[in-house]
């Protein structure tokens, strides 16, 4: 068995298409077919199901694709840190990494990073918690910025390094935004932007918890993933919002920040840095060290 039948092997299991397999090896079907069907019998079952117009995995490709992918990336490890070793730290790193990273966190990290170590070659996926998650444990990234609180049963770690807490937005103009301090029942009658539950779901339970502690529920009128989308909703006047404070830097001046009353002691927000200790690199590691505790940012 060598490393490139192992690649062709992982790329068709995505694919499941034999010319898009080829396309990306730089390569043609008739070998791609060849060098499968020999890894299929040197395996001695068979990893995939053909006929005329579709490819599927069987029940034996699909229980070796993750062992595959570990056995190339461990592989070609071996290669990369002995090159790293003989010639400095080089390669790529792929980040992913929610919008509200990029208020205080990502702007303090990465200038030191990219001083420390120039031949990294750094590739960024603005995307939501969930995606990300899924994307450190299939290894299409190598490391994450995840917000906190999460709520998820996978072999993600992560280190918190940027803590925080929940500030109220609403536009400027509202009259709550004569008040310097505002508390939970305030805006009970307001119109409330949540996190949609299928992709932040931390932030939409901590929440809720907010609101049952408060002794009421808010009325939901738009949900959002971003929040940057929420701050976007709260300046078009769809709806009042919580919000990290760290959102209140370079917000809009249409929308105004308060701090709230008496914040419970058991409501931890903030950012984190996750990785999937299967895959993670040498590079990741050295980005994770570098993260450091921020302070919180004042609220308007």
């Amino acid at each position: 068995m060598e490393l490139r039948q192992l690649q062709q092997f992982i790329v068709l299991a995505e694919t499941l298409n034999f010319r898009a397999t080829a396309e990306r090896l730089f390569m043609t079907q008739p070998p791609l077919s060849v060098s499968i069907r020999k890894l299929e019998d040197e395996i001695g079952v068979k990893l995939f199901t053909r006929t005329t117009h579709d490819v599927q995995l069987t029940l034996a490709g699909e229980a070796i694709l993750d062992e595959a992918r570990q056995a190339l990336f461990h592989a070609t490890e071996v290669g990369r840190i002995a090159r790293l070793t003989a010639q400095g730290l080089s390669g790529q790193l792929r980040i992913g990494f929610v919008g509200s990273a990029k208020y205080s966190l990502l702007p303090q990290l990465l200038p030191p990073f990219r001083k420390q170590y120039p031949e990294v070659a750094l590739k960024f996926f603005e995307e939501s918690n969930s995606w990300i998650l899924e994307a450190l444990e299939s290894h299409r990234i190598d490391i994450g910025i995840v917000r906190v609180p999460l709520t998820t049963g996978r072999k993600i770690e992560y280190r918190v390094v940027e803590h925080d807490e929940f500030v109220i937005a609403l536009p400027a103009a509202h009259p709550l935004a004569k008040k310097p301090r505002l508390a939970l029942p305030d805006i009970a009658g307001e119109p409330f932007i949540q996190y949609t539950a299928s992709d932040v779901p931390g932030l939409h339970a901590l929440t809720m918890l907010l609101f049952q502690d408060a002794g009421f529920m808010p009325h939901v009128a738009q949900e959002a993933v971003q929040v940057s989308t929420v701050l976007f909703l709260v300046e078009s006047g769809m709806g009042v919002a919580l919000v990290p404070s760290a959102a209140s830097r370079n917000a809009s001046r249409k929308v105004a920040f308060r701090r709230l009353k008496k914040m419970p002691s058991h409501v931890s927000i903030g950012l984190a840095i996750a990785y999937n200790p299967k895959y993670e690199t040498a590079t990741a590691r050295r980005f994770s060290e570098m993260a450091q505790v921020f302070d919180v940012p004042e609220a308007e």
